[in-house]
């Protein structure tokens, strides 16, 4: 089976954080691994189109039932439609071996507290920082750029697959 990684991130930004979207979607795709995301726009549409160029495969998971307002985006290979609006956030981060964060706004930031609190790692691109009684929380595995964010994320849903399996 192989390994299933979500991409996480906000639906509009910057077109610095689409391109380490892409790349980030490119090194999972050239990795044989699947790419799971909210499937909508933003980081997921450019993650998804990454996956896509490098022969990978993408599953989106909907907020909107289908035909609603909220279609995929053209790159999602598997849409599922939840009709659970941001509550399918748990769906996406449940579904993956390894989360990478990418950038990101309050919605970003559920999903990274549902991943750490289901045990599920998390790797950081541009995107939040924890801290705890105003000490630093390195839940958050944080990369410098794409390739190292995947290589951390491939490497720690590797030992999570090893030590659960």
């Amino acid at each position: 089976m192989p390994l299933t990684i979500a991409v996480i991130g906000e639906s509009n930004c910057s077109p610095e954080l689409v391109q380490e979207a892409e790349a980030v979607g490119r090194e999972i795709g050239g990795r044989g691994a699947v790419l799971i995301c909210g499937g909508l726009g933003g980081v997921m549409e450019a993650a998804c189109r990454g996956a896509k160029r490098a022969g990978g495969r993408t599953v989106g998971i909907i907020p909107s039932d289908r035909g609603k307002d909220e279609p995929p985006n053209p790159f999602v290979d598997i849409p599922i439609y939840t009709g659970m609006g941001q509550a399918r956030n748990i769906l996406v981060v449940k579904s993956a071996h390894a989360v990478i964060s990418v950038g990101g706004r309050y919605g970003t930031l559920s999903e990274i507290a549902l991943a750490l609190a289901h045990g599920i790692p998390v790797v950081g691109l541009h995107t939040w920082s924890l801290a705890r009684n105003g000490v630093a929380d390195q839940s958050i595995h944080v990369a410098g750029s794409a390739a190292e964010a995947v290589e951390m994320a491939v490497a720690l849903a590797q030992q999570e697959t090893a030590i659960s399996g």
